[in-house]
């Protein structure tokens, strides 16, 4: 089953409710070791990128896509504007004018969110960053047979890669000033990037 502009806009909306439903547990994993603001402002930005695909049409899944990334940017402060807005930009651009998207395209527009977060974020695998979230996810995505079970399987790196930043000490954003301190905390944009996946395969898995 292709990815069509429709089912995009599905996945925007779970992913916008799972932000306001976990707001709490985001807004707590970044008090121990962020600002404490991740929660709060992705519930914002989410909410506003809703009014904005609300009062406009677009065309395409790419076009829903860099709809959601303005109204992150221009919406969210702290990190995740910017690097949720970057992520949804560059996925955006690389879907524009596909009006079905088949598994490779999809997975393609996933490595150059990627690599579009990296660069906006310097962050590496292992800096206890929503990167250790991503990349294991994406990487599931460009090995899968079919866009079902890449979705499934990223989903369980997603997972997995959130889990895996508890023990890591952040070398990123502002928990790296925390050194020692930072360990023991599973990252607060980690597990918004897990939920993003989790909202993915709902909305886009058969």
């Amino acid at each position: 089953m292709p990815v069509t502009r429709d089912a995009t806009l599905d996945w925007m909306k779970r992913f916008a409710g799972e932000m306001a439903e976990h707001r709490a547990e985001l807004v707590a994993l970044d008090t121990a070791i962020g600002d404490g603001d991740h929660g709060t402002n992705m519930n914002r930005g989410m909410t506003k990128a809703l009014e904005k695909l609300d009062g406009a049409e677009q065309a395409d899944p790419g076009a829903v896509l860099k709809t959601v990334a303005m109204a992150l940017v221009s919406s969210v402060g702290g990190a995740a504007g910017p690097l949720y807005g970057t992520l949804f930009l560059q996925m955006g651009g690389a879907l524009a004018g596909e009006t079905e998207v088949d598994l490779p395209r999809y997975a393609a527009a996933w490595r150059k969110g990627l690599e579009g977060v990296q660069a906006r974020g310097k962050a590496q695998p292992g800096d206890k960053t929503m990167v250790d979230a991503m990349t294991p996810a994406v990487e599931a995505l460009e090995g899968a047979s079919d866009l079902d079970s890449g979705l499934q399987a990223a989903v369980q790196a997603a997972e997995e890669g959130m889990k895996a930043t508890t023990p890591l000490i952040a070398r990123k954003g502002r928990a790296s000033y925390l050194g020692e301190r930072s360990k023991d905390h599973q990252d607060p944009g980690a597990t918004s990037t897990y939920y993003l996946f989790k909202t993915a395969a709902e909305a886009l898995a058969g």
